[in-house]
This record gives C-alpha cells, sequence and structure tokens, in this order.
C-alpha cells in the first residue's frame, strides 16, 4: 500500500499544491492519523493523534504559504493564488488541507481495493487483459463493489419523511453509499464483480449532486494508469499471504498488502 498504492496519488496531490516531493511520506502521515476522524465512536488516543497530526499539518501549511508569498516564482496552481492575493491564509491552509486529506485518503484505498478485487476475479483481470479498453468501466465497478468511502452523513435542514422514515430538522442522518451501490433495483446481481458491468457508472462512490467529490475526475484517472500498469508490468502478481485491513467503518481499504511481485 505505501510502496504502490499511495505513491501516484500523494504525488498528484503534493505537486498540485507545489510541496517538495521530499515531504511525500510526510503527507502520507497526516492522512493516516487524520483518516479515523471521520468514523464515529473513536477512542482518546486515537482523537488526540489525529489531532496533533492536524496541527502540525496547519504549522507546515501556514510556513508553506508565506514562503510562496514572499518568494512568487512558482507556477503550481496554489502559489498562482496565493501570489494573487486572492485567498486569504487562512484560506489557502483549509482548502490545501482538504486536498491533501481527501485528494489521496481515498484513491489509495481506491487501487487497493482494485488489486484485491481484480486477484479474487481472475477471470475479470483475464479479460481486461484481452480488451483493455475496460479499464475506465472496471475502475468505475472497483468504486461500486469495494467502495472507498462506506457512508456520509448530512443533518436534516427542515423535518421530513423516506421510505417510511421520519425525522426531525436537525437530525444527523448517516447514508451508507457502500449500500447504496449494491442496490439491486439499480445494479443487476449487485454482489457479482463485472469489469464490463453496462450500470457501474451508476455508482455514487463519489457522491452525487452538488456534494459530489471534487477530485473525482482525478481519482478514476489515477486508478486506471496506476492499475492498469501495475498488471502490464506485474502479470504474475500474487498476494503474499493476508493483509491487514484499515479497520475504519468510513473509508474502507488496506493498511497492508504483502506481495510477491514474480
Amino acid at each position: 500500500m505505501t510502496g504502490f498504492a499511495a505513491r501516484l496519488p500523494v504525488t498528484m496531490i503534493g505537486r498540485l499544491l507545489g510541496l517538495p516531493e521530499a515531504d511525500d511520506d510526510y503527507m502520507l502521515e497526516w492522512g493516516e492519523a487524520a483518516a479515523p476522524l471521520l468514523d464515529p465512536g473513536l477512542s482518546w488516543p486515537v482523537y488526540r493523534r489525529a489531532q496533533v497530526a492536524l496541527r502540525g499539518l496547519n504549522e507546515y501549511l501556514t510556513a508553506h504559504f508565506a514562503r510562496v508569498r514572499a518568494n512568487p516564482d512558482a507556477e503550481d496552481p496554489f502559489a498562482l493564488l496565493a501570489a494573487s492575493g486572492e485567498l486569504s491564509d487562512r484560506e489557502l491552509v483549509t482548502n490545501a488541507a482538504l486536498l491533501i486529506g481527501a485528494g489521496f485518503e481515498t484513491t489509495v484505498n481506491l487501487i487497493g481495493n482494485g488489486i484485491v478485487a481484480l486477484l479474487e476475479h481472475p477471470d475479470q483481470l483475464e479479460r481486461l487483459r484481452a480488451e483493455p479498453e475496460l479499464w475506465p468501466n472496471a475502475v468505475e465497478e472497483i468504486l461500486r463493489y469495494s467502495s472507498p468511502v462506506q457512508r456520509t452523513a448530512r443533518v436534516a435542514r427542515e423535518a421530513g419523511e423516506i421510505e417510511g422514515f421520519a425525522f426531525a430538522e436537525g437530525t444527523v442522518i448517516s447514508l451508507l453509499l457502500a449500500g447504496a451501490n449494491r442496490d439491486p433495483a439499480v445494479f443487476a446481481d449487485p454482489h457479482v464483480f463485472d469489469v464490463a458491468r453496462p450500470e457501474a457508472k451508476r455508482n455514487v462512490a463519489f457522491g452525487y449532486g452538488i456534494h459530489a467529490c471534487i477530485g473525482a475526475a482525478l481519482a478514476r484517472m489515477e486508478g486506471v494508469v496506476a492499475l492498469s500498469a501495475l498488471f502490464e508490468r506485474y502479470p504474475n502478481l500474487a498476494l503474499d499471504g493476508r493483509g491487514t485491513h484499515r479497520g475504519l467503518s468510513t473509508l474502507y481499504g488496506w493498511a497492508h498488502l504483502p506481495a510477491r511481485l514474480a
């Protein structure tokens, strides 16, 4: 996971923000420490570790953008924004932190989940080798079948009722994206992994409507590039023993996936 699945996503976000390549591992540490904040019922040590990590990230980004404003020579998007003065220091830091937190954690899960799904379904992997044009659709099926984000939450702005479930204004509602992605009314044989599934792109792994993920297009491209290149370069890739799951209920993915590259 850290040796392969994380490399492309963290590189993309790091260069987008104009951060030095030498700091990529720090971004991985911040993301890993903060990821549990999306889960309910955290233990105090986990919560404390996340808060310490976020304070460190805030200090790092504040210093980074101060340097950018003082020496506005870089041409990455955030450096141009910083130099323009259109955003305050707080706006720059919070938006950069959002991209770090959401811009690679989920894509790392997508790549890792895709590796496992394809190795568990060798017939589907063989079909991709025979029909490489199916890779974009395969990524949609991975997003549906092993949703990197299992759920999200909303606050009801007014009282209402959905499918017989009544709720009051202000109710916090947990929405199971992974459940929607297995809806038999939308997906035929929803528990079957099919890289050629015609309705795969109807998944809601990136949310929906005005709340849809801002980085969805980038994540899709990274998934196609990473997975197709991996299995092309290592056609006999195999997992070496059991992997270790992250153990989170919101972000669904693997912490470790030992493998033999062959």
